[in-house]
């Protein structure tokens, strides 16, 4: 089995191992913030790069360049060019949340990855994500900032949207629990039939009465989001903005 190693000990770099090392790869140890990176790559197939985005170049430029160990990153918003002066060069992005290294490790396993490398690596990195039962989609250097914004979308948003949930709840008495079943249930209907046949609620029926009044209840300082989630829900629609024409 294939001999790797992580360059950070966080909740990634520690997810990481622990799902490889569940599968059978070999793990030669995790390096920190006080471990001298030079000699990271030496006697590895792969070395991962687990680092916050903006030291992976440091970290990468730091470590001895070995023709034969593909070093590869985790970021979703980072390209290859911050991995030279490596020739095997790859990166791969979890598309889940990993909360600590147990959870993580259970969530990497079936995960969806996004894969980019040179030619020569992507060989160890579709085997990696393989063992793993994962599955990857390739997204080219030019597209990572547009690929990890709705990464960012689809989960730190939707946490935050959740929060003004909680937020509104609270205020009437109802249980976050209650709400959350409803969204859970709205991620299904996404899931089986597509975000335009799954869409509901007044704004994507016209019933511009009801979001009225919806803006009239809610405190100042919530309306900003409603109004701005009630614009996309139109356009999910293809119904037009009040007034829009006249």
């Amino acid at each position: 089995m294939p001999l790797f190693r992580v360059v950070g000990p966080g909740r990634a770099g520690r997810s990481l191992t622990a799902a490889l090392s569940m599968v059978g790869w070999e793990s030669a140890g995790l390096l920190g913030r006080d471990d001298d990176p030079v000699a990271a790559a030496s006697g590895v197939d792969l070395l991962v790069l687990a680092t916050p985005d903006a030291v992976i170049g440091e970290v990468a430029a730091r470590v001895r360049p070995l023709p034969t160990t593909v070093v590869a990153h985790l970021s979703g918003a980072t390209g290859l060019e911050v991995l030279d002066p490596h020739v095997l060069r790859a990166s791969l992005h979890p598309l889940v949340s990993l909360p600590d290294a147990e959870v993580g490790a259970r969530r990497l396993v079936g995960a969806w990855f996004a894969v980019a490398a040179e030619p020569a690596a992507m060989g160890l990195v579709q085997r990696l994500v393989d063992d793993l039962g994962g599955r990857s989609f390739p997204v080219a250097d030019v597209d990572r900032a547009t690929y990890h914004a709705a990464a960012v979308v689809a989960s730190n948003h939707l946490v935050a949207l959740m929060g003004q949930v909680a937020r509104l709840a609270d205020a009437v008495g109802v249980p976050l629990e209650a709400y959350l079943d409803l969204a859970a249930g709205s991620l299904d209907n996404v899931r089986g039939v597509g975000p335009s046949a799954a869409l509901t609620g007044p704004a994507a029926r016209g019933d511009e009465e009801t979001v009225a009044a919806h803006l009239a209840a809610l405190p100042a300082d919530e309306r900003a989001t409603y109004r701005a989630l009630a614009t996309e829900a139109r356009r999910l629609a293809g119904r037009p903005e009040p007034g829009a024409g006249t």
